[in-house]
């Protein structure tokens, strides 16, 4: 696997550039019967779990991460062309653990290293959201089909922060042409 890139050293155009690169493998088109539970979990933080035990090797997770696919009754599996095994996701299967922004106003750009060291644009394909949970609000990034990354605390106000800074009406933030409101309301 490619090693992880370094945000602090991209441009967003290099972003853009190694996102339109990037081939993932076709999960949505592969249907086999499902086969059992795989006994892997992904904990609330964004660590992968087997049978109780951290994965510890990066370049396993970052692999099954990219044969991750959410099912249409919100569930979750790994899937070859020829197996599908159930996997629990606790919250969100990604983190976004880190930021880049270039511009300010209609003219910003948002870039998210997830945990996996994947990188997602936030923009019309990739939305940034808060949610209400049982615990209190928590914002999220769509990653791709379904899949979402729980934005880590300190990149959230990372975003507040230039949210704020901007003093606009609305606390949000603009990305890639689209507007995220991050106050929490719809």
């Amino acid at each position: 696997m490619d090693p992880i890139p370094d945000l602090a050293d991209l441009s967003l155009s290099d972003i853009a550039r190694l996102l339109a690169e990037k081939k993932l493998p076709p999960v949505e088109k592969w249907n086999p019967d499902h086969c059992g539970d795989s006994e892997m979990r992904i904990a609330r933080d964004g660590t992968w779990f087997h049978q109780g035990s951290p994965i510890g090797r990066e370049a396993m997770v970052r692999l099954f991460s990219t044969i991750l696919r959410r099912e249409a009754d919100g569930s979750y599996v790994l899937v070859t062309p020829v197996e599908k095994l159930s996997i629990a996701v606790e919250d969100a299967p990604f983190v976004a653990v880190e930021l880049k922004s270039e511009g300010e106003g209609r003219a910003r750009a948002l870039a998210f290293r997830l945990n996996t060291g994947d990188l997602v644009a936030a923009g019309p394909d990739n939305a940034l959201l808060i949610r209400e949970t049982a615990d209190g609000p928590h914002p999220y990034l769509h990653v791709r089909a379904g899949l979402e990354a729980l934005v880590v605390r300190s990149v959230y106000y990372e975003l507040m922060n230039m949210a704020l800074d901007e003093g606009a009406e609305r606390v949000g933030l603009w990305s890639n042409g689209a507007f995220f409101p991050l106050d929490g309301a719809a």
